[in-house]
Protein backbone atom coordinates (compact mmCIF):
# COMPACT_ATOMS: atom_id res chain seq x y z
CA UNK A 1 0.00 0.00 0.00
CA UNK A 2 1.46 3.05 -0.82
CA UNK A 3 2.75 5.78 1.74
CA UNK A 4 -0.52 8.67 2.64
CA UNK A 5 0.96 12.12 2.29
CA UNK A 6 2.17 13.97 5.00
CA UNK A 7 0.19 17.06 3.21
CA UNK A 8 2.75 20.36 4.56
CA UNK A 9 0.54 22.58 1.97
CA UNK A 10 -3.34 21.95 3.45
CA UNK A 11 -1.92 22.00 6.93
CA UNK A 12 -0.09 25.27 6.25
CA UNK A 13 -3.40 26.91 4.75
CA UNK A 14 -5.15 25.45 7.85
CA UNK A 15 -2.78 27.08 9.94
CA UNK A 16 -2.78 30.50 8.46
CA UNK A 17 -6.88 30.73 8.48
CA UNK A 18 -6.05 30.53 12.04
CA UNK A 19 -3.25 33.26 11.82
CA UNK A 20 -5.60 35.71 10.04
CA UNK A 21 -7.83 35.56 13.18
CA UNK A 22 -5.22 35.93 15.39
CA UNK A 23 -3.44 38.99 13.50
CA UNK A 24 -7.14 40.58 13.14
CA UNK A 25 -7.57 40.67 16.77
CA UNK A 26 -4.23 42.17 17.47
CA UNK A 27 -4.89 45.20 14.75
CA UNK A 28 -8.34 45.47 17.35
CA UNK A 29 -5.99 46.40 19.54
CA UNK A 30 -3.45 48.93 18.24
CA UNK A 31 -0.77 46.08 16.93
CA UNK A 32 -0.12 45.23 13.50
CA UNK A 33 2.36 42.51 13.64
CA UNK A 34 5.40 43.07 11.17
CA UNK A 35 8.39 40.75 9.47
CA UNK A 36 11.40 42.46 8.33
CA UNK A 37 13.64 40.34 6.06
CA UNK A 38 17.21 41.07 5.94
CA UNK A 39 18.69 39.35 2.30
CA UNK A 40 21.76 39.07 -0.43
CA UNK A 41 20.55 41.27 -3.37
CA UNK A 42 22.68 39.01 -5.56
CA UNK A 43 21.41 36.00 -4.81
CA UNK A 44 18.06 35.47 -6.55
CA UNK A 45 16.56 32.37 -5.39
CA UNK A 46 16.78 34.08 -1.65
CA UNK A 47 15.52 36.88 -2.74
CA UNK A 48 12.46 35.03 -4.54
CA UNK A 49 11.80 32.76 -1.42
CA UNK A 50 11.45 36.32 0.84
CA UNK A 51 8.98 37.69 -2.05
CA UNK A 52 6.97 34.35 -1.37
CA UNK A 53 7.37 34.72 2.43
CA UNK A 54 5.98 38.32 2.65
CA UNK A 55 3.23 37.41 0.03
CA UNK A 56 1.94 35.08 2.43
CA UNK A 57 2.45 37.33 5.51
CA UNK A 58 0.43 40.03 3.56
CA UNK A 59 -2.41 37.42 2.98
CA UNK A 60 -2.58 36.57 7.04
CA UNK A 61 -2.84 40.40 7.51
CA UNK A 62 1.57 41.23 8.38
CA UNK A 63 3.38 43.54 7.49
CA UNK A 64 6.55 43.11 5.83
CA UNK A 65 9.43 44.98 4.76
CA UNK A 66 13.41 43.85 3.13
CA UNK A 67 16.27 44.89 3.28
CA UNK A 68 19.08 43.96 0.73
CA UNK A 69 22.44 43.50 1.38
CA UNK A 70 24.96 44.32 -1.55
CA UNK A 71 29.01 43.59 -2.53
CA UNK A 72 29.55 46.87 -1.11
CA UNK A 73 27.43 46.58 2.57
CA UNK A 74 29.99 46.67 4.81
CA UNK A 75 29.44 44.49 8.47
CA UNK A 76 28.53 47.60 10.17
CA UNK A 77 26.15 48.78 7.97
CA UNK A 78 24.87 44.89 8.54
CA UNK A 79 24.65 45.12 12.02
CA UNK A 80 23.38 48.98 12.18
CA UNK A 81 20.39 47.45 10.07
CA UNK A 82 19.94 45.01 12.32
CA UNK A 83 19.82 47.21 15.45
CA UNK A 84 17.22 49.35 14.50
CA UNK A 85 15.17 46.71 13.83
CA UNK A 86 15.90 45.23 17.16
CA UNK A 87 14.86 48.85 18.61
CA UNK A 88 11.72 49.70 16.45
CA UNK A 89 8.84 48.56 18.56
CA UNK A 90 6.57 48.35 15.07
CA UNK A 91 8.74 45.64 13.92
CA UNK A 92 8.13 42.15 15.93
CA UNK A 93 10.09 39.58 13.66
CA UNK A 94 13.72 39.67 12.02
CA UNK A 95 14.69 36.91 9.17
CA UNK A 96 18.32 36.76 8.84
CA UNK A 97 17.71 34.73 4.58
CA UNK A 98 20.68 32.32 4.48
CA UNK A 99 23.17 32.64 2.94
CA UNK A 100 24.37 36.36 3.16
CA UNK A 101 26.86 38.13 0.95
CA UNK A 102 30.02 36.08 1.36
CA UNK A 103 32.26 39.21 2.89
CA UNK A 104 29.78 39.37 5.36
CA UNK A 105 30.11 37.73 8.91
CA UNK A 106 26.39 36.19 9.15
CA UNK A 107 27.57 34.50 12.83
CA UNK A 108 28.02 38.07 14.13
CA UNK A 109 24.76 39.06 12.47
CA UNK A 110 22.59 36.61 14.05
CA UNK A 111 24.32 37.76 17.75
CA UNK A 112 23.70 40.83 17.15
CA UNK A 113 20.18 39.99 16.26
CA UNK A 114 19.51 38.15 19.74
CA UNK A 115 16.58 35.91 20.60
CA UNK A 116 13.51 38.50 21.28
CA UNK A 117 13.11 39.03 17.04
CA UNK A 118 14.63 35.96 16.11
CA UNK A 119 11.39 34.75 14.15
CA UNK A 120 13.13 32.13 12.33
CA UNK A 121 15.00 30.75 15.87
CA UNK A 122 18.07 30.69 13.83
CA UNK A 123 20.18 32.71 16.80
CA UNK A 124 23.01 31.65 19.30
CA UNK A 125 20.66 32.60 21.83
CA UNK A 126 17.61 31.36 20.39
CA UNK A 127 19.63 27.94 19.84
CA UNK A 128 20.90 27.30 22.97
CA UNK A 129 17.27 28.15 24.66
CA UNK A 130 16.66 24.95 22.85
CA UNK A 131 19.30 23.00 24.01
CA UNK A 132 18.77 23.81 27.23
CA UNK A 133 14.58 23.33 27.10
CA UNK A 134 13.87 26.80 27.58
CA UNK A 135 11.36 29.07 26.39
CA UNK A 136 12.12 30.54 23.39
CA UNK A 137 11.94 30.55 19.37
CA UNK A 138 11.79 27.48 17.61
CA UNK A 139 13.90 26.87 14.24
CA UNK A 140 11.03 27.37 11.49
CA UNK A 141 11.92 23.86 9.28
CA UNK A 142 11.93 21.80 12.37
CA UNK A 143 9.17 23.04 14.01
CA UNK A 144 7.35 22.93 11.06
CA UNK A 145 7.85 19.74 10.56
CA UNK A 146 7.51 18.03 14.24
CA UNK A 147 3.55 20.33 13.50
CA UNK A 148 3.15 18.46 10.84
CA UNK A 149 3.65 15.12 12.11
CA UNK A 150 1.66 16.45 15.74
CA UNK A 151 -1.06 16.84 13.05
CA UNK A 152 -1.04 13.39 11.57
CA UNK A 153 -0.64 11.72 15.39
CA UNK A 154 2.56 10.25 14.47
CA UNK A 155 3.65 8.62 17.90
CA UNK A 156 7.32 9.47 18.20
CA UNK A 157 7.77 8.14 22.10
CA UNK A 158 10.11 5.96 21.96
CA UNK A 159 10.64 5.68 18.19
CA UNK A 160 14.20 5.58 16.57
CA UNK A 161 14.66 8.93 14.40
CA UNK A 162 17.89 9.32 12.12
CA UNK A 163 18.30 12.70 10.78
CA UNK A 164 20.68 13.15 7.46
CA UNK A 165 22.46 16.44 7.64
CA UNK A 166 23.90 18.66 10.91
CA UNK A 167 23.49 21.74 9.45
CA UNK A 168 22.80 24.37 11.82
CA UNK A 169 19.64 25.28 10.24
CA UNK A 170 18.11 22.32 9.75
CA UNK A 171 19.83 18.78 10.99
CA UNK A 172 21.07 19.54 14.62
CA UNK A 173 17.91 21.44 15.76
CA UNK A 174 15.57 18.94 14.44
CA UNK A 175 17.54 16.73 16.10
CA UNK A 176 17.21 18.24 19.37
CA UNK A 177 13.32 19.31 18.75
CA UNK A 178 12.53 14.99 18.25
CA UNK A 179 14.83 14.69 21.34
CA UNK A 180 12.28 17.02 22.98
CA UNK A 181 9.46 14.65 21.49
CA UNK A 182 10.88 11.71 23.50
CA UNK A 183 12.10 10.60 20.12
CA UNK A 184 15.72 8.15 20.29
CA UNK A 185 17.78 10.02 17.52
CA UNK A 186 20.90 9.26 15.53
CA UNK A 187 22.65 12.24 13.44
CA UNK A 188 24.19 11.50 9.89
CA UNK A 189 26.45 13.03 7.78
CA UNK A 190 29.20 12.69 5.23
CA UNK A 191 31.36 11.03 7.68
CA UNK A 192 29.10 8.17 8.57
CA UNK A 193 29.71 4.77 7.86
CA UNK A 194 27.00 2.65 6.20
CA UNK A 195 23.88 5.02 6.00
CA UNK A 196 21.75 3.38 4.06
CA UNK A 197 22.03 0.04 7.29
CA UNK A 198 21.90 3.06 9.55
CA UNK A 199 18.70 4.04 7.84
CA UNK A 200 16.50 0.70 7.64
CA UNK A 201 16.46 1.12 11.49
CA UNK A 202 14.75 3.68 11.92
CA UNK A 203 11.12 4.32 12.49
CA UNK A 204 11.66 7.97 11.14
CA UNK A 205 14.04 9.66 8.55
CA UNK A 206 14.63 13.27 7.93
CA UNK A 207 16.36 13.75 5.29
CA UNK A 208 18.16 17.20 4.97
CA UNK A 209 21.19 16.80 3.01
CA UNK A 210 20.59 18.88 0.12
CA UNK A 211 21.32 15.59 -2.18
CA UNK A 212 18.97 14.98 -4.86
CA UNK A 213 16.80 11.38 -4.75
CA UNK A 214 19.68 10.27 -2.32
CA UNK A 215 17.64 7.99 -0.02
CA UNK A 216 16.36 5.49 -1.78
CA UNK A 217 13.33 2.90 -1.26
CA UNK A 218 15.61 0.37 -0.23
CA UNK A 219 16.87 2.39 2.30
CA UNK A 220 13.91 2.23 4.34
CA UNK A 221 11.96 0.38 6.72
CA UNK A 222 8.78 -0.84 5.68
CA UNK A 223 6.01 1.08 7.40
CA UNK A 224 8.45 4.12 8.84
CA UNK A 225 7.71 7.80 7.92
CA UNK A 226 9.73 9.91 6.00
CA UNK A 227 10.38 13.35 6.20
CA UNK A 228 12.11 15.19 3.17
CA UNK A 229 13.48 18.56 3.81
CA UNK A 230 15.47 18.67 0.13
CA UNK A 231 14.45 20.83 -2.43
CA UNK A 232 16.69 20.18 -5.29
CA UNK A 233 16.41 21.58 -8.94
CA UNK A 234 18.10 19.33 -12.22
CA UNK A 235 18.55 20.37 -15.03
CA UNK A 236 16.47 18.95 -17.86
CA UNK A 237 13.67 18.13 -15.07
CA UNK A 238 10.27 19.80 -15.49
CA UNK A 239 9.59 19.13 -11.47
CA UNK A 240 11.78 19.96 -8.54
CA UNK A 241 12.80 17.19 -6.12
CA UNK A 242 14.00 16.20 -2.77
CA UNK A 243 16.67 14.26 -1.19
CA UNK A 244 14.25 11.51 -1.59
CA UNK A 245 13.34 9.09 -4.42
CA UNK A 246 9.71 9.75 -3.88
CA UNK A 247 8.49 6.82 -6.08
CA UNK A 248 10.49 4.06 -4.25
CA UNK A 249 10.48 5.49 -0.46
CA UNK A 250 6.68 5.96 -0.79
CA UNK A 251 6.19 2.40 -1.77
CA UNK A 252 7.63 1.35 1.78
CA UNK A 253 7.04 4.28 3.95
CA UNK A 254 3.56 4.45 6.35
CA UNK A 255 3.55 8.26 5.91
CA UNK A 256 6.06 10.75 3.60
CA UNK A 257 6.18 14.12 2.67
CA UNK A 258 5.89 15.54 -1.18
CA UNK A 259 8.20 17.82 -2.98
CA UNK A 260 7.08 20.12 -3.35
CA UNK A 261 3.99 20.89 -1.00
CA UNK A 262 5.37 19.11 2.18
CA UNK A 263 8.61 20.92 4.41
CA UNK A 264 8.40 24.05 2.63
CA UNK A 265 4.86 25.20 3.15
CA UNK A 266 5.72 24.07 6.89
CA UNK A 267 8.66 26.26 7.05
CA UNK A 268 7.35 29.82 5.89
CA UNK A 269 3.73 29.21 8.12
CA UNK A 270 5.74 28.53 10.77
CA UNK A 271 7.81 31.67 10.51
CA UNK A 272 4.76 33.73 10.36
CA UNK A 273 3.49 32.18 13.60
CA UNK A 274 6.78 33.35 15.59
CA UNK A 275 6.26 36.52 14.32
CA UNK A 276 2.65 36.56 15.71
CA UNK A 277 3.80 34.89 18.84
CA UNK A 278 6.40 37.90 19.26
CA UNK A 279 3.60 40.56 18.39
CA UNK A 280 1.70 39.30 21.51
CA UNK A 281 4.50 38.84 23.61
CA UNK A 282 5.05 42.40 23.40
CA UNK A 283 1.77 43.82 23.64
CA UNK A 284 0.91 41.31 26.89
CA UNK A 285 4.43 42.81 28.41
CA UNK A 286 2.70 46.57 27.23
Amino acid sequence: MPAQLLDGKALSTALRNQLEQRVSALRLKGVVPRLEAIVASQDPASVAYVKMKRSWALKAGIESGQWEAGPTTTQAELVDQIDKLNSDPAVHGVLLQHPLPKHLNEDAALIALGAEKDADGLTPQSLGALVAGLPGFRCATPLGITRLLDHHSIDLVGKHAVVIGRSVILGKPMALMLLEKNATVTIAHSKTQDLPTLCRAADIVVAAVGRPEMVRGDWIKPGAVVVDAGYNRIEGRDKDVGDCHFAECSAVASWITPVPGGVGPMTVVSLLMNTVDAAEAQLGKS
